[in-house]
């Protein structure tokens, strides 16, 4: 059973698959090599490439709890590299999502898919702000966890192919709202779509529709797309 908020899951599965495709990109882009940052100068570099970075916050390993960057003292609210993440807090607090606005949280209950619940924290924070995803950076004890909002970085395009395995990743870690996920996705996308208990229907850009099933339970069945040519060639 899990130990978050029925609001943070909820904002956790509409924007997970958006996270995790934009995560993909991200990756294409910033090599994962030797990496340093200066978070003063809001800057971490790794492989030769440079990208402007705001600090989320810390997962502590031996504790496994989450600290805010904002609530940790050795930077503060006031900090250049946590003032662009105080919009985490004030979602948390117009949505009432405690995660958000709890300065130090509790992860040791976590066993699930991820590597610990600190990520899932970093993904919700990430789908938050939006921008061009988020860094792991591991330190002795834990990981530091960066908003990568540098405008040189792409952002990740609608694609009709990766969805299937998008939605059973995103739902693998948020597994509460499988059609909330879609649903997040194609309005990211800006993809038109109806959506009925067991179905959703997509009108895809540039020609041809796609369809996903659910079953009684909610969970994700199948997705297909009957694509154009100009949506091949787009």
């Amino acid at each position: 059973m899990s130990g978050f908020s029925p609001a943070f899951e909820r904002l956790g599965a509409a924007r997970a698959a958006v996270v995790l495709q934009q995560q993909e990109t991200l990756a294409e882009y910033l090599p994962r090599e030797d990496w340093s940052a200066d978070l003063t100068a809001r800057a971490y570099t790794s492989g030769g490439v440079t990208v402007r970075v705001s600090l989320l916050g810390s997962y502590a390993a031996r504790e496994r709890t989450w600290l805010w960057g904002w609530a940790n003292p050795q930077f503060g609210e006031a900090h250049p590299a946590v003032v662009p993440t105080l919009a985490i807090r004030a979602a948390g607090e117009r949505l009432g999502i405690p995660e958000f606005t709890t300065a130090e949280i509790d992860l040791s209950w976590y066993e699930g898919p991820a590597g610990h619940g600190g990520e899932l924290v970093a993904m919700a924070a990430g789908g938050v702000l939006g921008g061009a995803g988020y860094i792991g950076a591991g330190y002795d004890g834990g990981s530091a966890y960066l908003h990568v909002d540098d405008p040189q970085v792409p952002l990740a395009g609608w694609d009709p192919i990766p969805v299937p395995r998008l939605l059973a990743s995103a739902a693998g870690l948020f597994p509460q709202e499988p059609r909330l996920t879609l649903a997040g996705l194609l309005a990211h996308h800006r993809v038109p779509y109806r959506q009925s208990d067991v179905l959703t229907e997509a009108r895809l850009p540039g020609g041809g529709r796609a369809r996903a099933r659910f079953d009684g339970l909610g969970r994700f069945v199948d997705w297909g797309a009957e694509l154009t040519p100009a949506t091949l060639t787009s």
